[in-house]
């Protein structure tokens, strides 16, 4: 392998660009004519438009991201994550081309990308699951009927959905019947899978996830977890690892069930596995994201692994460069996902950025976006991610306060204060935090 396309935009194809040329690999950048004065498209070796702003005239388009990684030479795409990445299509249509998909084989794409397909595939390897629907719920009257029987609150989610789009919490009867027809419209929508089931809901719950690995010799490993618990809408916007307040116990077990579930299914490349841990350290699992995660990055600080790179050389062939007994954390890692959109209702805040002055301290800023670049309304507003990494979690806390409260910006609106407040929470502070701690913030979902 000696070039690579990278299928998709912003900060993840400046990060995969970053590793392919320490690598000594050559890139190929596809943009749309909304991104094509962002950097990524000029850091690439090659660069090419594949269509018009919607993400269903350019980074949808199938065709036209194969054309061009064969126009170009490519050997490989590396998809990044969201857009086509766990489109088992997609890696079905590279590999008919002759190149490498750069993540799992189609058929695990397929598998672990319908909910309840996976959930029936983990129950029966013995992965525990949460109570819920034996399948699909086709009526809104089968839906009442099924959660009356699992009990209140629980979770309507589209078998198709991730990143929290397409899901659902009610609380009775009443939530369940105004939510049950528009979720349906959006799984349509979004998914082109209508699809829904429902699933028990954990109160007070925490979600953590392990990152995995596995190679096409049969090894496994665990990169550790991470949690995932600090979100809005079902979206995560900050992410740590170590898991605070989880004891040793615990932690090995959901590692351990990290693994198991790779090795059910015959993972390879890089993978995530994401649980939900009750109160009483009880762990659920919860769906897999077989391709890279936009948290990545806390993984790699704290074990100084380029998981970008791991990808990359298990997809050319090559074994796991590490056994499990030779991987280890060192320190503690936060990141915060800044999004361009207002702190408070979370609505997307598009415009040109005016002024960006990020603030003190040494932090990896992963970012698409500079001063003079406009954030339009085609893409998810996420503008960079900060990362910390420190020799514990009251020193990450105590950077990330300094580092947000002297950074500087003008033109758009960001998610930032958001942050500032909850870094002087009592519950984030000592890590004492669930899912629904930005609820208890009073923010407006």
């Amino acid at each position: 392998m000696k070039r690579i396309l990278i299928a998709n935009r912003g900060e993840i194809a400046s990060r995969i660009i970053r590793t392919c040329k320490k690598m000594g690999l050559e890139t190929v950048a596809v943009y749309s004519e909304a991104d094509k004065s962002l950097e990524y498209v000029r850091e690439a070796d090659w660069s090419i438009c594949i269509g018009k702003a919607p993400v269903n005239l350019s980074y949808l388009r199938i065709d036209q991201i194969i054309d061009a990684a064969l126009q170009y030479d490519a050997d490989g795409i590396h998809p990044g994550y969201g857009f086509l990445s766990e489109n088992g299509d997609f890696a079905e249509k590279v590999k008919e081309a002759g190149l490498t998909f750069i993540g799992p084989k189609p058929e695990i794409l397929r598998l672990m990308g319908d909910k309840i397909t996976a959930r029936k595939t983990m129950a029966n390897a013995g992965i525990p699951v949460l109570p819920a629907s034996s399948g699909a719920v086709a009526s809104l009257s089968e839906a009442l009927k099924v959660a009356k029987e699992i009990g209140y609150p629980v979770m309507v989610k589209a078998s198709g959905g991730g990143g929290g789009i397409g899901m659902a919490l009610c609380r009775n009867e009443k939530e369940l019947e105004t939510n049950f027809a528009s979720l349906k419209k959006k799984a349509e929508k979004f998914f082109a899978n209508g699809e829904l089931f429902i699933e028990k809901y954990v109160e007070n719950a925490r979600h953590v996830e392990v990152q995995v690995f596995g190679d096409s010799y049969g090894n496994v490993v665990h990169v550790f977890e991470r949690d995932c618990s600090i979100q809005r809408r079902n979206q995560k916007v900050v992410e740590e690892t170590p898991s605070p307040n989880l004891s040793e116990a615990g932690r090995e077990r959901l590692c351990q069930l990290g693994v198991a579930v790779a090795k059910a299914i015959q993972y390879e490349n890089a993978g995530t596995v994401e649980f939900i841990v009750d109160e009483k350290e009880n762990i659920y699992f919860l769906e897999m994201n077989t391709r890279l995660q936009v948290e990545h990055g806390i993984t790699e600080a704290v074990t100084g692994i380029d998981i970008v790179e791991w990808q990359i050389r298990i997809a050319k062939g090559e074994s796991i460069p590490l056994q499990q007994k030779e991987i280890f954390r060192n320190g503690h890692s936060m990141e915060f996902r800044i999004y361009a959109e207002h702190p408070n209702t979370f609505f997307p805040s598009p415009g040109t950025i005016m002024v960006l002055k990020w603030g003190e301290g040494q932090v990896r800023i992963d970012t698409g976006y500079h001063e003079g670049d406009s954030v339009t309304p085609f893409y998810d507003p996420m503008i960079a991610k900060c990362i910390f990494h420190e020799e514990n979690r009251k020193q990450c806390l105590e950077a990330a306060t300094r580092f947000f409260r002297t950074t500087e910006w003008e033109g758009i609106q960001t998610n930032i204060p958001l942050f500032i407040e909850l870094l002087g929470n009592d519950d984030f502070k000592k890590g004492q935090y669930t899912t629904q701690l930005l609820n208890k913030l009073h923010r407006r979902f």
